[in-house]
This record gives structure tokens, sequence and C-alpha cells, in this order.
């Protein structure tokens, strides 16, 4: 067995450790919302403060970066949102839901142990890079999506309202709060203590097992119920066109191997728990949301090998 393939089935049993201790009952649902918020709001957030103080971003081009990745999030959304509403006959705030479960990459719970399990400490150089903007992208573009299609007839958009809770939710965040605090501690020049850094290095290091099982029993909770099709089809967007689109793009723009192998591989991850969140907000396409989700990520384990293959046979 290659070791890229050992890394895949690493990765992805974790998940499905998570998935079965759900599905058994020997952790219950409670568990499971717990393991995630402390891999949401500690681990993670402490890995992204540990890269942004100790890496050496030298060679890694972020705006072309950011430049190919979301134009192929823009055309996959769009993409998502007329399947849904053209297709499967569903109104414009599904289509919201379904423009976003295609393009919304699992990049933190999935991402982040999958991007280091394979690439190692370069390779999340460059995720950070799209993490530090794809939250916040991401968050607006729902937003003011939801401001537009979220609202009853009568009421109009607010600008102001919709900045406001694009900042509360940014700032409030605890993955843009560790990356924000790297970069500050990074700036002042001034080393970490040695008992503070064992105390981040410990806790980073629970990060990439912690999200994976708590991404399995997360898939245990919402489950399948109907809206197969459509989901179906949102998934091959998802795993298809998206990571089609970004390889393509970042071979134009000739960007460096690891930034482009990276790019591909995320942009070919299933959606997170983002795309249900949404779905619920706008109070319309939940089993939609849930079903693409299991159904991308249950497929993702042999898309994302597929990926892998390609990037490494294309850039190295």
């Amino acid at each position: 067995m290659s070791p890229l393939t050992e890394t895949v089935l690493f990765v992805f049993s974790l998940v499905g450790l998570g998935y079965l201790a759900g599905l058994t009952g020997y952790l219950k649902p409670a568990s499971g919302e717990g393991i995630s918020d402390f891999a949401v709001s500690v681990a993670m957030p402490l890995l992204l403060f540990q890269t942004m103080v100790n890496s050496d971003f030298h060679g890694v081009a972020p705006w072309p970066l950011w430049g190919a990745y979301f134009t192929a999030v823009a055309i996959t959304w769009a993409a998502g949102h007329v399947v849904t509403t053209r297709v499967f006959g569903r109104d414009a705030r599904a289509g919201v839901v379904g423009g976003v479960s295609s393009a919304y990459s699992n990049v933190v719970l999935l991402g982040a142990p999958f991007i280091l399990g394979v690439f190692g400490p370069s390779g999340f150089e460059v995720l950070s890079l799209l993490v530090s903007v794809h939250l916040p992208i991401m968050m607006m573009a729902s937003i003011v999506l939801f401001e537009m299609f979220g609202r009853s007839g009568g009421e109009q958009v607010h600008p102001l309202r919709v900045l406001r809770g694009f900042l509360r939710r940014l700032f409030l965040n605890p993955l843009i709060i560790g990356i924000l605090l790297g970069l500050a501690w990074r700036l002042s020049g001034v080393p970490l203590p040695g008992l503070v850094m064992r105390l981040v290095d410990a806790l980073a290091e629970t990060a990439g097992p912690v999200a994976l099982f708590a991404m399995g029993l997360s898939l245990r909770r919402f489950g399948i119920s109907g809206n197969v099709r459509p989901a179906l089809a949102l998934s091959a967007l998802k795993l298809f066109l998206m990571p089609a689109l970004v390889l393509a793009f970042v071979w134009l723009l000739g960007l460096p191997p690891m930034t482009a192998k990276v790019a591909v591989v995320v942009a070919a991850l299933p959606s997170g728990i983002n795309s249900y969140l949404i779905a619920v907000q706008f109070n319309t396409g939940q089993a939609l949301a849930s079903n693409q989700m299991t159904i991308a990520t249950a497929c993702a384990a042999i898309t994302t090998a597929f990926w892998l293959t390609v990037v490494v046979h294309v850039f190295g």
C-alpha cells in the first residue's frame, strides 16, 4: 500500500469510526456536539495560531491562489443554484442552499487534518492562507444571499444590517481569532514562552484526529432523508466540477506545485456542516443540505484519492 493511499484510508477511517460510535450508540449525540465544539473552538484555532507564528510563507502566491479558487467557487455555486431551481424546480431560497452545498468545502473538520496528513506542514501553510479568507468570503456571500432571498416579499435589504451581521460573525469566529492572534504575535517578534508553546503544541496536535472523529459523529446525526436525486447532483458538482475548475485555473496561472495541489484537493473535499446551518437559517432545504453533505462525504474517500492521483501526475 502506498503512503498516499494509506493516508487517505487513515483519514476516512477516523471519520468512519466516529460514524460507527454514533450508529451503535456507544457515544450519545450530545457527546458529538461537545467533541465538535472542542475541535472547532479550541484545537483547530490553536493549530492555526501555531501555523501563523511558526510558518514561512515564502513562495506561496496568495492572490493568484485566491483568484483561482474563488472563481471556481462562484461558478460552482451558480451551477448548484441553477440545478436546484431549474432542474429540480425548487424556489430561490432552496437554490441558495443548493449553491452553497455545491461550493462550500469542509476545510476545517476534514480539510485541515487531511492536508496536514498528505502534504505536511508546507501544505498546511497553503491551506491556512485559504482558511483565512474562505470563512469571511463564504460567510459574507451567505449573509448577503440570505438578505436577498430569505426575507418576506415586502422587506428590504439593509446594507448596514448585512455588514453588522458579517462583522459580528467574523470576529467572534474562533478560527479567525486564532489566525489574527497568530499573525499579531508573529509581527511582534516576541518568542512564545516555553510553557505556552508546550500547551499550544499539545492541544494543536489533537486537532486532526478529534476533528475527523467529530465529523463522523455529526454525519450519523444528520443522515439521509429524501431529496436523494438533487443531493446526488449537487454532490457531483462539488466532487468533480469544482476541483476540475480549480485545476484548470491553477494550471493556467502557473501556480507553484504545492500551492496548486493543495488548492485542487481542498476544492475536491465534500461539503461541511456550514451548508446545513445556512439551510436551517433559511428554514428551507435542510434535508437537501444534510443529504448532500452525507452522500458527498461517503463518496469523497474515492474521489479525493482520484484527485490526489491527478494532481501528483500533473504537478509532481
